[in-house]
């Protein structure tokens, strides 16, 4: 086991007291990263020796946990393993004597936080105490690049969608134009050629939305039973919620709307000679 695993262990040692721990003559225990457990064969009950350096002296422990990995997006690319080990077990592993290179601290409330951050960067020279919340904006700001990325293309795709939908209303309604003719001759008036055009639309765009929230939920389906396989992590990658479904709902059934009666008022505009060629 290297060095380098065993820093990524410090981040989350199990704190006991003094007093509960057993007898060093013992085998300590240790929990290991459920994904170290299937790619090295390792089981709850098994004997292992930590040390410092491959092939090195270290400490016999035994395998009593199996730790999963979390839902941060942040440690999905993230291929080290990580290991649990009691704070004694782990020091002369490390070298770093009575040192570590990060703490956390649970707080009460605002002020506690407030007061704590205070006293600890007061403590002295070189220490630097951040919130949970600046650290995690911190370790997000490339999914917020993404996220935005995200939406310019979706601002783009929906755009490009109303053009779209709009010259096929065009086309499908120009291709009616003789039955619209002799509507208008046999005296139907506008306004109800209009609003059976709309009502169409509207049909289509709420069929379309079905079809649409459906096939949303099978990618979305298949794109989280794939990465949580490929990167072994709980995360949801995708997910469709109740909002995302409004808003594609509402969004198909406005260019639906939008665009039938764009199409059927330039249709009814023209004599209806002139539909006919004439």
């Amino acid at each position: 086991m290297t060095a380098a695993l065993l820093l990524i262990a410090a981040l989350s040692v199990a704190t006991q007291g003094i007093d509960s721990l057993p007898p060093r003559h013992s085998p300590r225990t240790v929990a290991i990263d459920e994904r170290l457990a299937q790619d090295a064969g390792f089981r709850i009950g098994d004997t292992l020796v930590l040390a410092a350096t491959p092939g090195g002296a270290g400490d016999t422990v035994i395998v009593s946990a199996l730790v999963r990995r979390s839902r941060d997006p942040s440690e999905v690319a993230k291929g080290a393993y990580r290991i649990r080990v009691h704070l004694d077990a782990l020091q002369p592993l490390v070298g770093y004597g009575d040192r570590v290179e990060r703490f956390a601290v649970a707080t009460r409330g605002a002020a506690g936080a407030d007061s704590a951050r205070r006293a600890i960067d007061e403590a002295a020279f070189g220490f630097r105490a951040y919130s949970s919340h600046e650290i995690a904006v911190e370790s997000s700001t490339t999914f917020l690049v993404v996220s935005r990325f995200h939406r310019a293309i979706g601002v783009i795709t929906i755009v490009a969608s109303a053009v779209f939908l709009l010259c096929i209303m065009l086309l499908k309604v120009d291709e009616r134009r003789r039955d619209v003719a002799a509507l208008r001759l046999m005296g139907i008036s506008a306004r109800t050629i209009v609003r059976s055009v709309v009502l169409e639309s509207a049909l289509i765009a709420t069929l379309g939305s079905v079809a649409g929230v459906g096939l949303g939920a099978l990618v979305s389906a298949f794109v989280n039973w794939h990465y949580q396989r490929v990167y072994r992590t709980p995360l949801t990658f995708s997910l469709v919620t109740g909002e995302i479904v409004a808003i594609a709902v509402v969004l198909s059934l406005g260019l639906g709307l939008g665009a039938g009666w764009l199409a059927a008022q330039r249709l009814v505009r023209r004599p209806p000679l002139s539909l006919f060629g004439r």
